[in-house]
C-alpha cells in the first residue's frame, strides 16, 4: 500500500480531476511543506479543472505528516493529496 488511498485516516483527496498546484503561482512559495501544523481551512493546494482554480483547504487543524503530490501533476477525482493527523 502506497498510502494514497481516500480512505485513510486524515487523507486529504481531491474532489475533481484536474491539475494540482502546490503553490499560489510560479516560482512562489509552497502552500504547505510535510511536517506543517495547518488550521482548518487553510488552502493547501489548488487544482485547476477546466480553467477554474478550486482552492483546497484542510478540513480540520493538524499536522501535515505526508504529501503525496507535486506541482503541476495530473490528478484524479478521490486521489489523496495528503495526510493531515
Amino acid at each position: 500500500a502506497l498510502g494514497r488511498r481516500a480512505g485513510e485516516e486524515g487523507a486529504v483527496t481531491s474532489p475533481m480531476v484536474g491539475t494540482v498546484y502546490t503553490a499560489p503561482e510560479p516560482g512562489a512559495a509552497v502552500f504547505v511543506s510535510e511536517g506543517d501544523t495547518v488550521k482548518a481551512g487553510q488552502t493547501l493546494f489548488i487544482v485547476e479543472a477546466m480553467k477554474v482554480m478550486n482552492p483546497i483547504t484542510a478540513p480540520t487543524a493538524g499536522k501535515v505528516t505526508k504529501i503525496f503530490v507535486q506541482n503541476a501533476q495530473p490528478i484524479e477525482f478521490g486521489e489523496a493529496l495528503a495526510i493531515i493527523e
